[in-house]
């Protein structure tokens, strides 16, 4: 920091040598910010960003979509970001093995597959709800649905279409009401569109077929035996 010369302080008022040296102060913080700004920045590395699973479905904004995904693949996102911290904990948990090794282990069903229920649907879930409900519905649809009736019910399949959060899933539903509509004249029809519908998809997953006759025994009466009753 600059002073005036020691043999001025003796010359010169205190005040006028405290304005001096305030004013060399505030030149030098000048000289440093200017040389900062004029130093060139150095661009942040980007973060690096782990390889997501093979399968995993993006949204619109390219992230891992949940609800087009199931939960087994998308826990496999948080199992790659535990593996890249594992070293840093190695150590620390090295000696509570030690005294845990013979403590009894929970099921390996209820720790790997186990789906908290507070969880946000994935699109297992979510496929099973939306089924259960528009079946559900069918069922108890009128047997001679009025005009105004079978409007509601197209508008409803419509939104369906147009709404459901897996962007995927919707296209492949409109797809098949466009190449087969609905048909929304009464509950025995409605329910077998629906039934119908639905065993194209279990198809295309590998999943066994459902007998369209027994739709209302699922959905609304039960099965003979009374044991839902």
């Amino acid at each position: 920091m600059p002073q005036p010369h020691p043999t001025q302080d003796l010359c010169i008022p205190f005040t006028q040598w405290r304005a001096l040296v305030c004013a060399a102060d505030a030149q030098a913080a000048q000289a440093a910010q200017a040389a900062q700004a004029a130093a060139p920045s150095r661009p942040k590395a980007p973060t690096p960003t782990a390889p997501l699973p093979p399968g995993i479905v993006l949204d619109a904004d390219g992230k891992p979509c949940k609800v087009c995904n199931s939960w087994k693949t998308w826990a496999k996102i948080g199992k790659k970001k535990e593996a890249g911290t594992a070293a840093g904990t190695a150590a620390g948990t090295a000696a509570t093995a030690d005294t845990t090794a013979n403590a009894p282990s929970a099921p390996a069903s209820a720790t790997a597959s186990a789906r908290p229920l507070d969880c946000p649907p994935d699109v297992e879930s979510l496929g099973r709800a939306t089924w259960t409900f528009l079946h559900t519905t069918a069922a108890y649809y009128p047997s001679h649905a009025s005009p105004s009736q079978q409007s509601s019910m197209r508008g409803l399949l419509r939104g369906v279409a147009d709404f459901y959060p897996c962007s995927y899933c919707r296209e492949d539903f409109a797809a098949r009401s466009a190449a087969v509509p609905p048909d929304v004249e009464g509950r025995e029809a409605l329910s077998r569109w629906l039934c119908e519908r639905h065993n194209e998809v279990n198809q295309r997953l590998g999943k066994e077929a459902f007998d369209c006759a027994k739709v209302m025994e699922r959905w609304k009466d039960g099965p003979a035996d009374g044991r839902c009753d």
